[in-house]
């Protein structure tokens, strides 16, 4: 509500003091990267990362994003701990405290260049404004409805859903050096979409291991399939949790482990599905890693991983987890996990996506998600017979 109300009027006023579009940037030597909102963007952000790291090898990186997210950015290992800015949203006082002592330390670093990838939140755009760096690189609407992120951006981008948001990133990227308009008048970016794939020590793995054995010992006798039934801050992008207890009888009946991955938030919700399935091998797991390296510890534990789309989809790429995801809301074409071993159920219904940035995400449906519903339990099926390379037919005990 508060970038919704203040950000608008802030960004309007703020437009009331134009600047020129200023000549390429040949060699920056500061830059910083916005991404704010999600941890799941953050991976998906991470072939543009790695180009602009290659192609400025002497430039600083620098990044802003939330508190929350922090620990995702640091596990991709390209931007230096200490060039990372963050923002804490506990309370509007820590909030508003944040952002000042963010500005401040912008201005003293003396930024070239901002890339904001954010799509429709305002307070990047702010931070672009605040921060004085010549160059201010965002997605703009130019003639389109919505995204309305102020008008001092002087070097935009056309938002452009019909191209994966990895590629979009990296255009992002590229108007560094363009002066076209809009930028991007190009083919789209061909640099590899695939993100880093992350190492644990063996001191490490063997920690995690004798934990998660001695806290579900049936783990080490069946394979295990992990499951994320929640929808997050969007409710809407959830597969039917009837659909995820039927999916789940089904694989335990054939010699499986089911896993319900959370956050503690999420933890009544998992407890759901084990209640109703009724089993020693389905157990929630809700709130039972702390931090995502844990979880990604425990990726690597899984056979399957089967989720509705959101940052779990995002993260598993990173320890190579097969995975199934989920989309409706919103499309694989757009947000698909970068990944070969995953696969996207999609049903795309005359309504769907309906989540996109020219609504800002505020979907017009009721609730009753038939683009997710029509997801039957036995498609499903098929696809994890075919992921854990069985037909279906016998035991998948280890």
């Amino acid at each position: 509500m508060v970038d919704q109300y203040f950000g608008k009027f802030l960004c309007r006023v703020f437009s009331l003091f134009p600047e020129r579009n200023q000549d390429p940037a040949s060699q920056p030597s500061q830059i910083l990267i916005m991404v704010i909102s999600e941890m799941g963007s953050l991976v998906l952000a991470y072939p543009m990362l790695r180009f602009l790291r290659d192609r400025y090898p002497n430039a600083q990186l620098n990044a802003l994003v939330l508190h929350r997210n922090r620990e995702v950015l640091d596990l991709l290992g390209i931007v230096d701990k200490g060039n990372v800015l963050t923002i804490r949203v506990d309370s509007i006082s820590v909030f508003l405290r944040d952002i000042f002592q963010v500005v401040r330390k912008l201005r003293r670093m003396k930024i070239d260049a901002v890339i904001d990838c954010e799509l429709f939140a305002r307070i990047s755009s702010l931070f672009s404004f605040l921060s004085r760096a010549p160059i201010k690189i965002g997605f703009h609407p130019y003639t389109q409805e919505g995204l309305y992120r102020g008008n001092f951006i002087n070097r935009p981008v056309l938002y452009n859903p019909y191209l994966h948001i990895s590629q979009q990133f990296l255009n992002l990227a590229y108007a560094l050096e363009s002066n076209t308009v809009p930028n991007a008048k190009h083919p789209p970016p061909t640099e590899r979409l695939e993100p880093p794939q992350i190492q644990f020590s063996v001191v490490e793995n063997e920690r995690f291991d004798k934990k998660l054995f001695d806290d579900y010992p049936q783990v080490r006798t069946r394979r295990l399939v992990l499951v994320y039934p929640s929808g997050g801050f969007l409710p809407i992008r959830a597969w039917p949790l009837a659909n995820y207890i039927q999916l789940s009888k089904v694989l335990i009946e054939k010699g499986v482990s089911i896993g319900v991955i959370g956050l503690p938030a999420d933890y009544s919700l998992g407890q759901q599905i084990v209640d109703s399935v009724g089993s020693e091998y389905c157990f929630n797991l809700a709130g039972y890693t702390q931090t995502v390296r844990d979880l990604l510890l425990l990726f690597q534990h899984a056979d399957l991983l089967i989720t509705n789309d959101g940052g779990p989809a995002h993260l598993s790429a990173l320890v190579e987890t097969p995975t199934i995801v989920f989309f409706g809301p919103e499309s694989p074409g757009l947000y698909g996990p970068l990944l070969p071993n995953t696969y996207c159920f999609f049903i795309r219904l005359a309504c769907s996506p309906c989540l996109t940035a020219y609504n800002h995400r505020n979907s017009p449906c009721d609730g009753d998600n038939q683009c997710l519903k029509r997801i039957g339990v036995q498609d499903v099926l098929g696809k994890v017979w075919e992921m854990l390379g069985t037909d279906g037919t016998g035991s998948l005990n280890r």
